[in-house]
């Protein structure tokens, strides 16, 4: 079978080793979120080719003589806002359910550039595997909403590409359908006469093309199979239940593994995902956790290099 469309753009091979922000690198406690443990997370900016530096967060750390999960996650924002904080709930949780995290901060861009970021991102981790999560570590993607696109996206990516291999991919309320016109999203917006998922897709795909490439909006990608294994959480009143759920389906069509649950009782999600310190609890953050950590064991079985 021909691949889909191949990134605009090509990466340098990364740094060997992290690379430290113009100022040092600064810990920083994140924000608990219910159903997890307090969490130490550090920024840094990692160089992914030459002259090309990205800030990223990473939560967790190596554990000796253990092996944990890596996980390059995306955060929320319907692509027009958010940064590392609004990932700081998805990312404490990950890191909770036993993962290292590098939470990326990808540029607010129209496509392909957030797209670009998040591969170049993913080839680093890979190389830096080992020391971010020890000997035999596998490498997973996630994301929460705008952030579960570009995740998915990137999963695309890394099968066309035959690298890096992936041990599976987490999507939180992903945004897959640009269209905008799914039951669960009218019903969340009810009479409302500006809607923030709209103006995202306007602004993320700002040429009419780019809504058929597979990389820009990978829930109407033609070709699915050779995808690893994928874990899709949404909300019984969420705006992307449908959509979510509607990759699901095509993802196993495509006779892939795939472990989806729907969470009752979440007027506040998906934007609950996104809240940083100081607001309310997550709604169904242990929940969220659980399903995490079962995904790790389900998928610890090496994947080929």
């Amino acid at each position: 079978m021909q691949p889909d469309q191949p990134s605009s753009s090509s990466s340098s091979p990364p740094s060997p080793a992290p690379q430290s922000a113009a100022s040092p690198a600064k810990a920083a406690r994140a924000p608990q979120a219910a159903g997890a443990t307090a969490s130490v997370c550090t920024d840094s900016t990692i160089e992914v080719g030459t002259g090309q530096d990205v800030a990223v967060r990473m939560y967790g750390r190596k554990k000796t003589g253990e092996t944990s999960p890596v996980v390059v996650h995306f955060h929320g924002g319907a692509f027009t806002t958010g940064d590392l904080d609004n990932g700081c709930t998805v990312a404490t949780l990950l890191e909770s359910a036993g993962a290292v995290v590098v939470s990326v901060a990808y540029p607010l861009t129209p496509f392909p550039q957030p797209v670009d970021t998040g591969y170049d991102v993913l080839k680093w981790v890979h190389r830096h595997r080992t020391k971010l999560g020890g000997q035999g570590a596998l490498v997973y993607l996630a994301g929460e909403e705008a952030g579960g696109n570009l995740a998915a996206a990137v999963g695309l990516m890394a099968r066309d590409q035959s690298h890096p291999p992936l041990a599976g991919q987490i999507l939180l309320s992903p945004m897959l359908d640009p269209c905008v016109g799914t039951a669960s999203l009218r019903e969340a917006t009810g009479n409302a006469t500006g809607c923030k998922w709209t103006e995202g897709w306007r602004n993320f795909l700002r040429c009419p093309r780019d809504a058929e490439h597979p990389y820009a909006v990978p829930g109407a990608a033609r070709r699915l199979a050779g995808l690893p294994p994928t874990l899709i959480l949404v909300g019984d009143t969420d705006p992307m239940h449908d959509e979510a759920l509607a990759y699901a389906a095509r993802l196993e069509a495509a006779g892939l593994q795939v472990t989806r649950h729907v969470f009752s009782k979440t007027t506040q999600w998906p934007d609950a995902l996104l809240q940083t310190g100081g607001q309310p609890e997550c709604p169904c953050a242990a929940g969220a956790q659980e399903q995490f950590r079962a995904f790790f064991e389900a998928t610890r079985s090496p994947v080929p290099s």
